[in-house]
């Protein structure tokens, strides 16, 4: 694939359905508007298979999310369109998210759950060509045949728990071929050959596609150490980079649907509405009166982006650094760096807040104190700061449970539910989302108490 900005050629895809299984990159050209859109738009929806699948959405709801994302964000009235940007956006991502293992591992995850939706509502004859793409050449039992064997291929399947009601699809291959599946007695066996279950079929199929995922993004990342990386590093490698920590939500550059906070209530407000991440920088630096740079520039933008303005930005670092290094250390090494980020230096760069995911990928060292606490604290220390946040019992519980399964903008929303007493829907995919439901929330309740 050869990303350009010339106009662009048609191409063609590299399977025989309408589900592609992204074996090589396109032998096609991309304009970079129509690349970094494209993979927008696919890591959209593998953004909110990530959600609904750590907040435990049951089967039908996440069917009826992924295929309403599909239509609105990936389906083109030509086919053939569908079918290109399908391919282009993969191949897109796979270089965002190759470079790193733990990014490989999420888009391995993401792209399989996508992959297992996408084919089990594939037509029969799309599934039959599919499996001849994986070698996996079994045959579909017809009606007479099933009619015949339906109360022992039923009972086998019951027996695994493969079915809540009668299964009506199952496959005929060769015993040997599925030796697996034998030797876990998970499927019926008549004359040498194994029935299996669609649902089994639908996990074979899923576990070849993964595999041949994971060793294209090796590969990939390999690639990309070799040549690409050097090649492209003007021109696609920041685009790839911003794509990595990307956030698809609202800009909270400036203050959101909250009026402009002053000096005088920035205690009570760190208190009632800051999330985790927040609380956890301002109490430092209340204790020790100085940040590292990390720390500086996401607080410092939080704080931006929930309406502290730059006059009083510039009073609020001061009163704590000069208590350390003095005030005429901090005006000459610090606060340029604040104007900075309000756009007032520099290029004049209106800076946005960090979102859950680059706070998230971050790599706090030794003295830091930025990054998301759910990833980064140990058990004890995050037991220790939510307890200071009033949670305990069992919703502390469902916390750590999101914590040890890596899910930690969830354990974010369960911590946000659990101070608030409210439910939060849409989950938590920024610190200043936090901040602005927090004071909706609060201010609500304000109001109510005074009727």
């Amino acid at each position: 694939m050869e990303i350009v900005r010339s106009q662009r050629r048609n191409g063609g895809s590299d399977g025989a359905t309408s589900l592609p299984l992204y074996k090589s990159a396109p032998a096609l050209e991309v304009r970079l508007e129509e690349f970094e859109r494209f993979a927008i738009d696919r890591l959209t929806v593998l953004k909110a298979i990530q959600d609904g699948l750590s907040r435990g959405r049951k089967q039908e709801e996440m069917e009826k999310m992924i295929n309403d994302l599909w239509k609105a964000k990936m389906k083109h009235q030509d086919p053939k369109e569908t079918m290109r940007k399908d391919i282009i956006s993969h191949h897109a991502l796979r270089l965002v998210y190759c470079r790193e293992e733990e990014k490989r591992k999420w888009f391995l995850s993401m792209e399989t759950n996508l992959f297992k939706y996408r084919f089990k509502h594939e037509s029969p004859e799309s599934q039959r060509a599919m499996l001849n793409e994986f070698q996996l050449h079994y045959s579909l039992l017809s009606h007479a045949e099933y009619e015949i064997l339906a109360d022992k291929l039923n009972q086998a399947a019951r027996s695994i728990n493969q079915a809540s009601k009668n299964e009506t699809v199952f496959y005929k291959a060769p015993f040997e071929d599925v030796s697996d599946l034998v030797s876990g007695r998970r499927v019926f066996l008549q004359k040498g050959f194994a029935y299996v279950p669609r649902t089994q079929v639908v996990s074979l199929v899923c576990t070849l596609f993964r595999s041949n995922i994971s060793k294209a993004l090796v590969l990939s990342n390999q690639k990309w150490r070799a040549s690409i990386n050097e090649q492209e590093k003007d021109r696609l490698t920041p685009i790839l980079e911003a794509l990595g920590d990307s956030y698809l939500g609202p800009d909270y550059s400036q203050p959101k649907d909250c009026a402009e906070i002053s000096l005088k209530e920035i205690n009570q407000l760190a208190s009632s509405s800051f999330p985790l991440c927040m609380r956890h920088l301002f109490s430092k630096l209340r204790e020790d009166h100085h940040l590292k740079h990390g720390g500086r520039m996401q607080l410092g933008l939080f704080l931006k982006g929930v309406g502290l303005k730059l006059e009083d930005a510039l009073a609020f670092w001061k009163q704590e650094f000069s208590q350390k290094v003095g005030a005429e250390r901090f005006d000459k090494e610090y606060a340029y760096s604040i104007r900075h980020n309000y756009g007032k230096e520099g290029k004049r760069v209106d800076y946005t807040p960090y979102s859950c995911q680059k706070i998230i990928m971050s790599t706090p060292s030794t003295g830091d104190h930025h990054g998301c606490p759910y990833r980064h604290f140990s058990e004890e220390n995050l037991r220790a700061a939510l307890n200071k946040m009033g949670v305990s019992g069992r919703p502390m519980d469902e916390i750590m449970d999101k914590v040890r399964n890596k899910h930690f903008q969830l354990a974010c929303t369960l911590t946000f539910e659990a101070t608030h007493n409210a439910s939060c829907e849409t989950g938590i995919n920024h610190p200043n989302q936090y901040f602005v439901e927090s004071r909706k929330i609060l201010q609500n309740k304000d109001q109510k108490s005074l009727l």
